[in-house]
């Protein structure tokens, strides 16, 4: 297959490898003195075959030997995000759900793929009113069984493996038990926020799995086994997911979410029996030389990410410094509009009506790129009007506690997946050695807005939450795969991914600097600047324009691959987590 090159890699990138020193007998089952691709600072990944880019080291490798063994993107992404699940539990999981994109370099098809939990059958709008009929205090609703919603994930898989998948599905799971079994090295990151979580110890599973018996985290370095979570993926690897939506796994998730002290939740035995992963179409906009495609609701990711690039299309960003008040400017702007239209409208379609097509419609967005002054700052945007009927949303808290892997394999298929929990280790509630979401907090507390409308992202039973999760798939005129990227980090994903298509298209830097590039965001609020970078100096320059501004520390986790022609993938993994790109 002949990828397009439409830009040269602006200088020479260090093709580093080295080998992996690594204890695990699955480790070792690798050819010796099998040489890895490894991010670094600064230098991009690069590979000629497939490629994996991941949040943690030991889902890179797992997804590698998949590619390896003649396995799809789909399944490199499966046995990564296995791996995922156990290595870096206060992100993503089996006890949560994803959103997968995925290309078919063959016949130049695209395929959204929903994993979203459900709220449980018994679920009202009412779910997170105290009994005065105020909302429930974030963190009242979050830690405990009632924001936990059906998990999605496993049937999501299954689903994309049944139809993209080439290696047996229970191979996949190989990886993943092996770790569990031989036991893992508690990392700094999950020590750190082991640490700092004040509600993790308060359940005993969860405390007698991540702290020692003196109630301290566990020490970067210890060897964490849990077999538990082994014995659940040997069932399913065995018996496929149906043996975590029925029977005994099933009947303890129920069990651990409905006999929570003080906090008990609604999930019941048939909201698992009766979840069902969905198949979606994707979204998609022409942006300059480009296709930019992303996921549809209920994630608000797609839309917004595709609002905002098109409306940047209406000016000239590569004539514009990287690291200039001008460039960023626009994007916050941009973004300012984008995420006005998206707290209106965006929620679940199968039970609202989302004008998506009058929201991507060019001529709407051309009226909108329009309000944009380059010298002055909206402030508070307006939503739009692309339909008469209004639904009105409340924006949500979205704590940033979720995953991004990218892959392609030899075939030049892509997987674009964005996995989560919800809250930095979801509910909190450890059940068989996963720990459960909170993904039911993503509702809108308030079924009504002060002036008595229906809000678009309240909650209703079967009802998936609204999301910014931002899978996000490049591709060229010739629907040729260009890139893959995504990101964790609550409603700031969208900011983080768009940032990095103006990085990675229009100022044309290689996928690990675009990563590396400062942040710079605005939710139709404060423009939030990242502490420590060179985004910080812009500061001045973007108040006197009229923005407020907010300089903090923004832990993203953008993992991506770009195909810079035949032959040639570029990986990147974000330094500001523990990820990393391995290809061949």
């Amino acid at each position: 297959m002949h990828f397009s090159n439409r830009h040269t890699i602006p200088g020479m990138i260090a093709f580093s490898r080295l080998v992996l020193s690594v204890t695990l007998g699955l480790f070792l089952a690798l050819p010796p003195l099998v040489q890895e691709v490894q991010a670094s600072s600064r230098d991009a990944a690069l590979a000629k075959q497939h490629m994996i880019s991941a949040a943690n080291p030991h889902a890179s490798r797992a997804g590698l030997l998949m590619l390896r063994a003649g396995g799809s993107a789909v399944d490199a992404a499966i046995a990564a995000e296995l791996v995922l699940s156990l290595v870096e539990p206060q992100s993503s999981g089996i006890g949560g759900g994803a959103f997968m994109l995925h290309y078919q370099a063959s016949d130049r098809s695209l395929q959204a793929y929903d994993g979203r939990e459900t709220a449980p059958a018994a679920a009202t709008p009412e779910l997170f009113l105290q009994a005065d009929g105020s909302p429930m205090p974030f963190w009242d609703a979050v830690v405990g069984g009632r924001a936990v919603g059906t998990p999605g994930l496993f049937r999501m898989m299954e689903l994309a493996h049944t139809e993209h998948g080439r290696l047996p599905w229970a191979q996949l799971f190989e990886p993943a038990i092996e770790l569990a079994e031989e036991g893992f090295k508690v990392s700094p990151r999950l020590h750190r926020l082991i640490s700092v979580d004040p509600y993790l110890k308060t359940y005993r599973n969860a405390r007698d799995y991540f702290y020692t018996a003196e109630g301290e985290a566990l020490p970067v370095g210890t060897l964490l086994r849990n077999k538990p979570f082994a014995d659940v993926l040997r069932a399913v690897a065995e018996q496929g997911a149906s043996a975590f939506y029925e029977g005994a796994i099933a009947q303890d998730i129920v069990e651990a979410v409905r006999t929570v002290p003080e906090k008990p939740g609604l999930l019941a035995l048939d909201d698992l029996k009766n979840y069902q992963a969905r198949s979606r179409k994707m979204l998609c906009v022409s942006y300059r030389d480009w296709e930019i495609c992303g996921m549809p609701p209920p994630t608000s990711g797609g839309v917004a990410v595709l609002q905002t690039m098109k409306m940047l299309e209406q000016f000239e960003l590569s004539d514009l410094p990287p690291d200039s008040a001008e460039l960023t400017h626009l994007i916050a702007e941009a973004s300012r509009l984008a995420f006005a239209d998206r707290n209106r409208y965006l929620a679940d379609t199968d039970f609202v009506s989302v004008p998506v097509e009058a929201l991507l419609d060019p001529a709407y967005l051309a009226r909108r790129a329009s309000l944009i002054q380059t010298d002055k700052s909206l402030g508070k945007a307006e939503p739009g009007l692309p339909e008469a009927e209004l639904a009105q949303t409340l924006l949500q808290t979205e704590p940033p506690s979720t995953t991004h892997l990218s892959v392609v394999d030899q075939w030049g298929n892509a997987v674009s997946m964005t996995a989560s929990v919800e809250n930095a280790f979801g509910s909190r509630v450890m059940v068989n050695g996963f720990l459960l979401n909170n993904q039911l907090t993503d509702f809108s507390f308030r079924p009504f807005d002060d002036r008595g409308q229906a809000v678009a992202n309240a909650v209703a039973p079967g009802k998936r939450p609204r999301s910014s999760m931002s899978p996000t798939l490049v591709l060229n005129r010739d629907k040729e795969l260009v890139m893959a990227i995504g990101s964790p980090g609550g409603s700031r994903i969208i900011g983080f991914v768009i940032k990095t298509l103006v990085a990675s298209l229009d100022l044309d830097m290689d996928m690990q600097a675009a990563i590396e590039w400062p942040h710079r965001l605005n939710r139709n609020g404060k423009t939030d600047l990242e502490a420590g970078t060179s985004a910080e100096k812009l500061k001045v320059s973007l108040e006197k324009r009229g923005h407020e501004i907010d300089v903090r520390a923004m832990v993203s986790g953008l993992h991506g691959i770009r195909v810079r022609g035949q032959n040639h993938l570029e990986g990147g993994a974000d330094p500001r987590r523990e990820g990393i790109a391995l290809g061949d």
